[in-house]
């Protein structure tokens, strides 16, 4: 018997009043991929990623985790869960007020009462994985540069050593080689953990480099999935249009006058 899906998705709703955001969303992402949604800004990739981590409950629909329901689990069963999944935000979202290296172990302490001592070694060698050296832990976040919280976020999205790792438009407000290096090192990190990924972005250069599989979210609903190597022969006005980003085409922009 095949195993199941590492993620299943099917009938995916959500609705902030009269706007349908998701609106039978279906999608599907087996162990060890590295799943990129795609779509423009307000299609409801953000919304889409909040309800697999629980963090919005669905009006409808189903999200199974290696076959196993998630909406609708108890609080306990949630943070087990949860516990399984690694998280690179958006903005990093450092703590301010902890060190580089508490903001990598912070799961491994919060999380799993790891003893700090410890917690701090695991740190420093996440921190090594992404690029930085050992007196960066020491650093406050706000004496980082922009490429650097990203790298830190980065390490600890992995120090769990999750089995599911999301990010969230990780090369945003990058430079072009900050970029490529970012993407470069989300690669290689969950290549090394064997992890499987979903990440939502508008950066096409991003998805190309890090994607498996793509799948373009407009109208509240997955229009193409594929892999990654058939995204430019995909048979999808929606999807020529994005990834060449022309104004002309079936996706028609809200512009005010």
């Amino acid at each position: 018997m095949d195993a199941p899906p590492k993620i299943a998705i099917s009938g995916l709703r959500k609705a902030f009043g009269p706007k349908k955001v998701l609106d039978g969303v279906e999608l599907s992402v087996a162990k060890g991929d590295s799943l990129v949604v795609i779509g423009g800004s307000g299609t409801g990739k953000s919304v889409l990623l909040k309800t697999i981590l629980g963090l919005i409950r669905p009006d409808a629909g189903s999200i199974r985790i290696d076959g196993e329901e998630t909406i609708g689990m108890d609080a306990s069963a949630r943070e087990r869960a949860n516990a399984r999944f690694g998280m690179l935000f958006q903005g990093a979202a450092l703590f301010d007020s902890l060190s580089v290296w508490e903001n990598v172990a912070f799961g491994l302490v919060q999380g799993r009462g790891m003893a700090r001592d410890e917690a701090r070694r695991r740190a420093i060698e996440n921190l090594a994985a992404v690029g930085l050296r050992p007196e960066v832990g020491d650093l406050s976040p706000a004496e980082l540069s922009g490429g650097m919280k990203k790298r830190v976020g980065l390490a600890r999205a992995i120090a769990t050593r999750p089995e599911i790792i999301f990010f969230d438009e990780p090369t945003t407000g990058l430079d072009p080689i900050m970029s490529d290096v970012i993407n470069d090192l989300i690669v290689a990190c969950t290549r090394d953990l064997g992890a499987t990924t979903v990440s939502i972005t508008h950066d096409m250069q991003s998805a190309r480099k890090i994607a498996t599989h793509v799948a373009m979210l407009h109208g509240g609903r997955i229009i193409w999935t594929g892999p990654i190597s058939e995204i430019d022969r995909s048979g999808s006005a929606h999807v020529e249009q994005f990834i060449h980003g022309r104004a002309e085409g079936p996706i028609q922009m809200q512009v005010r006058a």
